[in-house]
């Protein structure tokens, strides 16, 4: 949707910035600056035509592999040299292209696949040049969380993208308990994930525990020949996977927190109340319930000797 005041919408070119669409290759219409520009997550014929003139008109193309990106560029006849930039070497050459932006240079950045920066190297040398007033501007275009969103079937607005959750399952169970204890505080919004296909079953494993049988899809392959959006609640696509494995870019969507479901306060004490009536020391119960709902131990502690005191 359109607001009346955000200025000029599609198809105009009030915009000086932007290269009309038949100057193909012509610098004037692309100012110096950083362009952030979304490639392919899949189907190469998703590149737009006005990445394809940002591109065109780069003095330097930074990529995270030169491997992956150098045949899109050659499919489209860009010839712009490109430059590594990735997880392991942003940090030292922020620097230098900094310096080359501030000298007028016209830099694009990309990513292997999708949109720059959502989970991918970039960050850094955006925000520094930001800060030190360069020209930022981005080309936008395919983005495989918004698309596996869409086709989900779960509530579109408001979601939450958590990029990939850690690989190890401690830190992963934690991570999970962090969200559940956000939903008891009042969080409701689908929650979008990244996974490596090695790693899918026990994913969906670990959030069918920890968020139950809730609504869910796994989408992968997105804009490929072999795209594939399967829908069911976690528990059902933690079995499939388990059983079927599973290939190809993944994305995990799972539906948000029911609207009548407890509070964190409300969770935190029924765990409680279960663990003291196990036999459990309060002490133990604290730990047990602060490890499950992610909320810190000494606020789990303080509520179970309250608890104690009301039913003294």
């Amino acid at each position: 949707m359109q607001d009346e005041e955000a200025g000029p919408g599609p198809g105009t070119d009030e915009d000086p910035r932007e290269a009309p669409s038949g100057a193909v290759g012509a610098k004037a219409g692309v100012a110096p600056g950083l362009w952030l520009v979304a490639t392919p997550i899949g189907n190469l014929g998703d590149l737009s035509p006005r990445a394809v003139v940002t591109l065109r008109a780069a003095e330097m193309i930074l990529c995270e592999d030169t491997r992956v990106t150098a045949p899109l560029l050659a499919r489209n006849g860009i010839s712009a040299p490109l430059a590594a930039l990735h997880d392991h070497n942003e940090a030292q050459e922020v620097p230098r292209l900094l310096a080359r932006l501030q000298g007028g240079a016209r830099l694009a950045l990309v990513s292997d696949a999708g949109t720059p920066l959502v989970s991918d190297p970039g960050y850094r040398l955006a925000r520094a040049a930001m800060e030190a007033g360069v020209f930022v501007s981005a080309v936008p275009g395919p983005n495989a969380a918004v698309m596996a969103l869409t086709l989900s079937g779960l509530p579109p607005q408001p979601f939450l993208f958590m990029g990939f959750l850690p690989p190890k399952a401690g830190a992963r169970a934690e991570a999970i308990s962090r969200l559940r204890a956000a939903e008891g505080a009042g969080l409701s919004a689908t929650l979008i994930f990244f996974e490596a296909p090695h790693r899918l079953a026990e994913c969906l494993a670990a959030l069918a525990e920890g968020f139950g049988d809730r609504p869910a899809a796994v989408a992968r392959e997105l804009t490929k020949r072999f795209e594939e959006v399967r829908r069911a609640s976690l528990p059902e696509l933690a079995a499939h996977y388990a059983a079927h494995a599973a290939r190809g870019e993944i994305v995990v969507v799972v539906g948000p927190a029911a609207v009548d479901a407890p509070s964190g306060a409300e969770e935190m004490e029924a765990q409680l109340r279960a663990a003291l009536a196990a036999g459990e020391s309060l002490r133990d119960a604290a730990a047990m319930v602060a490890a499950a709902t992610g909320m810190p131990r000494r606020q789990v502690y303080a509520r179970a000797l309250e608890m104690g005191r009301e039913e003294g």
